[in-house]
């Protein structure tokens, strides 16, 4: 399992993003990401449960897949004031999904990655700090 403890790995970019199976059932998985975001001071803005939606759409069977757009309010707006078009790149996201397997796998953006290619180095920093929220959020699952 790989968490965002380091940047880069052997001279190479990490992965835009970091997971983890979680021994728990798919609701408890979501509560529980949403309850540690809360303590990073991160709301769930948005949550789109994909399973419904490709139903609805496409009229598919899809697995349990829910992508939760989560938000702290303070480095939400020490961003917009750096770079103003920063909006693109949030929120972060969670997914929590059923895997093949029947395990309960989480899954979190690496913030460092997205926001490093704004080219900005101040908006790397602000990334680099949320990364180190989001990767408590995923070790304390």
């Amino acid at each position: 399992m790989s968490l965002f403890n380091n940047y880069y790995k052997g001279g190479k970019p990490m992965s835009f993003y970091s997971n983890k199976i979680v021994k728990s059932s798919f609701d408890e998985a979501v509560a529980r990401v949403t309850a540690e975001l809360q303590k990073e001071g991160f709301g769930v803005l948005t949550e789109i449960d994909m399973k419904e939606t490709l139903k609805k759409k496409l009229q598919v069977d899809f697995r349990r897949y829910k992508i939760l757009g989560a938000c702290n309010p303070t480095y939400a707006y020490k961003a917009l004031q750096v770079e103003e078009n920063i909006g693109i790149l949030l929120p972060c996201n969670f997914v929590v999904q059923e895997t093949s397997e029947g395990t309960i796998s989480v899954s979190a953006v690496n913030p460092y990655v997205t926001m490093k290619s704004v080219g900005n180095p101040e908006i790397e920093i602000i990334g680099a700090e949320i990364a180190e929220k989001l990767k408590r959020v995923l070790e304390a699952l």
